[in-house]
């Protein structure tokens, strides 16, 4: 039987939640299908709430897995999910998929970041990428943030002929994402704020953001598409998403054959 201490502290994790993403009490309620005064004496300590409660909550806000864990512990219930290294072993299945997906178009260019945008693994075609945008792969693995790596200087936004197009791309959805990953919030502020406010008209002549590269064989053009896992339990498999650079036109496929 868990305390009112702990369930009050699982109560303002909740509530902590609810607010960075901005959702009212009402609406969690509404979503949950309890009352909004139920959902407030649970933020506020006065309710205790089940674990089967808490998790229906932290559904409702598409929680973390990290995030539900965390407040499942604070709740005074023992975590739910996994967090397995990448390398453990019941990961084999994981990476057999991940490897699988960077060699299967191994000439397009193709990477894997986690939640914070670090780069864990990448393709040969990612190598040949970075070396005819004349960027040091070495220097990228040891500071391997992608984040970091567009925006500082000298770095792979420099290399854009669109920088504003993509880098707010980018960045409109690293703040999404920040909303769940407080880390990642931590890494945007550490981004100069003038990148924040470039505003350019997206090409709508296109039917998806093209990203384009000025390289040592000339302009480089790629579509992205990205690949997470389905349903994961463990929460580096969650945190997991695969970046597929697919060549545009002609020049940029005959770059990559």
């Amino acid at each position: 039987m868990h305390t009112h201490t702990s369930t009050k502290h699982a109560g303002i994790c909740v509530r902590d939640l609810r607010a960075r993403q901005k959702v009212s009490q009402l609406d969690l309620a509404l979503r949950v299908g309890v009352s909004q005064r139920h959902l407030s004496c649970i933020e506020t300590g006065k309710a205790s709430a089940s674990k089967e409660m808490l998790l229906a909550l932290l559904e409702g806000l598409e929680a973390p897995l990290n995030i539900r864990n965390e407040t499942l512990v604070a709740g005074g219930f023992a975590p739910l999910f996994g967090s397995r290294p990448i390398e453990h072993r019941e990961m084999n299945t994981i990476n057999e998929v991940i490897d699988l997906m960077l060699m299967g178009q191994h000439a397009a260019p193709a990477m894997v970041l986690d939640s914070e945008w670090n780069l864990v693994k990448f393709n040969p075609g990612f190598i040949r990428l970075m070396n005819l945008l004349e960027f040091d792969v070495a220097a990228l693995q040891a500071t391997p943030n992608i984040l970091l790596a567009l925006t500082a200087p000298g770095g792979l936004a420099t290399r854009l002929i669109n920088p504003a197009e993509v880098l707010g791309d980018v960045l409109r959805r690293a703040q999404r994402e920040a909303l769940h990953v407080p880390s990642l919030q931590a890494m945007l502020n550490q981004i100069p704020q003038s990148m924040f406010e470039s505003k350019v008209p997206v090409d709508t002549n296109n039917p998806t953001l093209v990203t384009r590269f000025q390289s040592a064989v000339g302009e480089l053009r790629f579509i992205s598409t990205f690949t997470t896992f389905g349903a994961p339990l463990d929460i580096t498999a969650a945190s997991l998403r695969i970046e597929h650079l697919f060549p545009a036109d002609e020049q940029t496929r005959t770059a990559f054959s």
